[in-house]
């Protein structure tokens, strides 16, 4: 697929799905600046506060009929491995380079491959389990277990999570709408990681909590951008977007931190995107 053969609403749903990226990667940035002065269960509890607030509006205005949960147990479930995958997130974000820390996070597609055959008595075929393989080398080098940094373990952790969270949405009725299942997951989320963040509550800075907001804000418009551009274009033709996070995590990381990424980090990078994308972009990047 050449760029010429693209029509309008998939270039429209590219540039919503960088510009989401773009967010998420400010999300990341904020966590970042936090430098581990806000607790985790903290940081987690008012993320999810203030995400709730934001989506109710919207949740309120659709039909009544809309608003109603379907298969609560999952949905409860996936509200608390978000739980676990926000507070691993914190961690890692904190204590590696942004580089790292996004990379690893992007081996969650490559982590449903075996979690599918294990939850969903999916059959994956062989290229697929050959991609697995090679984006778990790929992690490797980027971790390198000779300088093994112990909140990689955390990191992984997220990714575990979030293939996990992606995994049971297939369990979720097609037609309970993403508003709903957002709302709802996030409202069952805010018991735990509310009594969590009271046992380990300390004072907060206004610029903290400014943070956390700003954080909360970038994450909900990320899957909000999202969402609309996978209704305007096949995913086979625009998910190779999704990666400009990675970019954009690399240039934030140089520009603010000053975290210059290696020669051995940009392999391990490639050795984990290069396996998911699409034929169509394989074959144009090749072709060229």
């Amino acid at each position: 697929m050449s760029m010429r053969s693209m029509t309008a609403p998939t270039h429209l749903a590219i540039i919503l799905l960088i510009l989401g990226n773009l967010l998420a990667s400010l999300s990341d940035v904020a966590v970042k600046v936090l430098d581990g002065g806000v607790s985790p269960f903290q940081y987690i509890f008012l993320r999810q506060l203030i995400s709730l607030a934001l989506l109710f509006p919207f949740w309120f205005h659709q039909q009544p009929k809309l608003r109603c949960l379907s298969n609560p147990k999952v949905t409860l479930i996936r509200a608390h491995v978000l739980l676990i995958g926000s507070g691993c997130m914190v961690v890692s974000i904190t204590y590696l380079t942004l580089a790292t820390a996004n990379a690893v996070f992007y081996t969650a597609p490559l982590l449903m491959i075996p979690l599918s055959i294990l939850l969903l008595n999916e059959k994956p075929s062989t290229k697929k389990i050959f991609q697995t393989i090679v984006g778990f080398l790929g992690a490797l080098i980027i971790l390198r277990p000779s300088q093994f940094h112990w909140a990689a373990i955390f990191a992984l952790g997220t990714a575990t999570t979030l293939a996990l969270y992606n995994i049971l949405v297939r369990k979720i009725p097609n037609d309970q709408s993403v508003i709903t299942t957002l709302f709802w997951t996030t409202l069952l989320s805010l018991p735990v990681s509310g009594g969590l963040a009271w046992l380990y509550w300390q004072p907060l800075h206004y610029h903290e909590v400014l943070w956390i907001a700003l954080s909360a804000t970038f994450i909900i418009s990320y899957n909000g951008l999202a969402t609309i551009a996978y209704k305007k274009a096949p995913a086979t033709q625009i998910s190779l977007a999704e990666y400009s996070g990675l970019i954009f995590v690399v240039i934030f990381g140089v520009t603010w931190f000053d975290e210059i990424p290696d020669i051995l980090t940009a392999v391990g990078i490639a050795l984990i995107v290069i396996p998911l994308m699409p034929k169509t972009w394989l074959k144009n990047i090749r072709g060229r």
